[in-house]
């Protein structure tokens, strides 16, 4: 995007050094030094970001329409952005603890993000063709969408709503416990204890891979999919599952009906809290 003024080739240690800056183009500039400032970029509207380098605490917080292209925040950036609104980044990396957080309308593609509690408590965040580290990523936001996005993490997801997943590979453990209409379509989901507490949980032709999945949802569905050491799954679950290939073992399924091509083992236990009123069905058997 065109902007009117330029800043080029420059660098910044100390605090707020480009405080309220407006309709700006920044390139290839630096913001570290021993000065050790912090809040190189707050209060900025308008601005762009070339190949610049920033090591120094919270670079952007309430930026409002920006551009990042090439550029790289290192470890050091802790919680980078926070509070901004309307942002595109692109082929950048993105390091250091809370990198995105309470944001609103921020679109990343093509980058590289290794940051725990990345994308907390916020709204319409996009991500496409993207590598993302996070151990805690995506607390308690809304209006998620992912393309094309490996991700790795434990406790993912935990709180969100609207959530629209394709073409991905998740191995994170504890996905989607709490979260509230999420739909995954054509992606590698592998962990474990996937999808508690859920509601709207929706899965299409994915791959789902590890122990003790999908229990205590509700209006759960999975629309051609297939599970891989998926054993004690679906446990006090409202659920309507079309499983392609085998299923190690179900438990107590609240209600609904699981249908796959072979059951290891079935229990309804005698034990179980909640009526377990599911049926589990295996293809070419009366």
């Amino acid at each position: 995007m065109k902007r009117t003024n330029k800043i080029e080739g420059r660098s910044y240690g100390e605090e707020r050094a480009l405080y309220g800056t407006r309709d700006t183009l920044v390139r290839n500039c630096r913001i570290e030094g021993e000065e050790d400032g912090e809040s190189a970029l707050k209060e900025c509207k308008d601005i762009s970001l070339e190949n610049c380098y920033m090591a120094l605490r919270y670079p952007l917080w309430h930026v409002e329409d920006f551009e990042l292209d090439d550029c790289v925040m290192t470890e050091g950036c802790r919680a980078a952005l926070w509070y901004d609104r309307g942002g595109l980044i692109r082929r950048s990396k993105l390091g250091g603890i809370k990198a995105v957080r309470e944001c609103k309308d921020v679109t990343v593609e093509k980058c590289e993000i290794i940051s725990p509690e990345f994308g907390w408590q916020s709204e319409n965040i996009t991500l496409k063709k993207s590598d993302i580290t996070s151990e805690y990523a995506f607390l308690h936001t809304n209006g998620i969408r992912l393309d094309d996005v490996d991700l790795k993490g434990k406790y993912t997801f935990q709180y969100t709503t609207d959530v629209v997943i394709k073409n991905s590979r998740l191995d994170t453990k504890d996905a989607f416990w709490h979260a509230n209409g999420v739909t995954v379509e054509d992606s590698l989901v592998k962990g474990e204890y996937l999808g508690w507490y859920s509601e709207n949980l929706t899965f299409v032709r994915c791959h789902i891979v590890g122990t003790q999945p999908l229990c205590y949802c509700k209006n759960l569905k999975l629309i051609d999919c297939t599970m891989e050491g998926c054993d004690l799954s679906f446990e006090y679950s409202e659920v309507e599952a079309s499983v392609n290939g085998h299923i190690d073992s179900v438990k107590n399924p609240r209600s609904g009906t699981i249908t796959a091509d072979s059951v290891g083992e079935t229990l309804y236990t005698d034990d179980a809290v909640y009526k377990p009123d599911g049926k589990v069905v295996v293809r070419g058997k009366a």
